[in-house]
């Protein structure tokens, strides 16, 4: 298995305990990073001196909570694409880090998939996970992993590059069901913590509409190794028990069981309540 990820962290929040359940039973997973999250806002005073080094400290400081994460998650083998810190975060859309020359979001499409597709021919995925055309919320990096995975899951079964083609056989978006943040938001209503409540889903993500979410993967088991790596990620994310906040301090909950949409491949022949419910079936 292979995922795709725009910043460190993404992997922990939204795939975390997909990845630790894939990883204890044995299976290769492969965490590939397109930035070191430079532009992420830094969430703990004593830490604070890290947000003005934005052109190296915080996207060292990321990359080693990134490496804590991955040993968290059982997840041997992570790459930075294009090498560490070849691709710089781009900030949220608009902003003027969006024109930083270096900046993922001002990668060449077929550039950034030509390294990704050479990683896939390497590592041979049979699925391969990553964001939606919307990128989940409307980062503009999340957005352009999508566009780089799309186009080197197509680019590394051309014959055209050098080496052996790979043909993955599944491409998977990451998906987050309306109707189930619907429920989590109804949940942090009615119980109030140190964090503050929803007001809405949008406070979370826009979500997915329910009819295009094919597979659900349930992790229970291993929502102790995501929280850990979640925890990880200090700068970015303040954990209390079953729930955490990002740097807008609104309370989410910390979910073991994480859906996704099939882009690419075979239809599900098996479900459960309408559900896929493994991304190698």
């Amino acid at each position: 298995m292979l995922l795709v990820h725009a910043h460190p962290d993404d992997e922990s929040i939204v795939t975390g305990a997909t990845m630790a359940a894939y990883a204890a039973q044995g299976v290769e997973v492969t965490l590939v990073t397109c930035t070191l999250g430079e532009e992420g806002e830094v969430i703990p005073a004593d830490l604070a001196h890290l947000a003005a080094d934005r052109e190296g400290g915080l996207g060292e400081y990321r990359a080693g909570e990134l490496a804590k994460a991955c040993v968290a998650l059982g997840v041997r083998d992570h790459r930075f694409l294009g090498g560490r810190g070849h691709y710089r975060d781009s900030g949220m859309m608009g902003a003027d880090t969006n024109d930083h020359p270096a900046s993922f979001w001002r990668a060449d499409v077929e550039e950034a998939a030509h390294r990704l597709a050479a990683i896939i021919r390497e590592v041979r995925p049979d699925v391969v996970v990553s964001y939606d055309e919307n990128g989940g919320y409307g980062h503009p990096d999340h957005i352009q992993a999508h566009r780089v995975t799309k186009r080197a899951f197509s680019k590394a079964a051309e014959r055209t590059l050098p080496g052996p083609p790979w043909q993955t056989r599944k491409l998977y978006a990451i998906a987050h069901p309306r109707s189930v943040l619907e429920k989590s938001v109804a949940r942090l209503q009615g119980e109030p913590g140190s964090f503050t409540p929803p007001s809405s889903i949008e406070d979370i993500a826009p979500g997915t509409s329910d009819e295009l979410v094919t597979t659900r993967v349930d992790g229970s088991r291993y929502w102790a190794a995501k929280a850990l790596a979640m925890r990880a990620h200090s700068t970015q994310i303040t954990v209390e028990g079953e729930r955490f906040a990002l740097s807008n301090d609104i309370a989410q909950e910390i979910s073991a069981t994480e859906y996704f949409t099939l882009l690419r491949g075979p239809a599900p022949r098996r479900v459960t309540d309408g559900y896929e419910t493994d991304l190698f079936a």
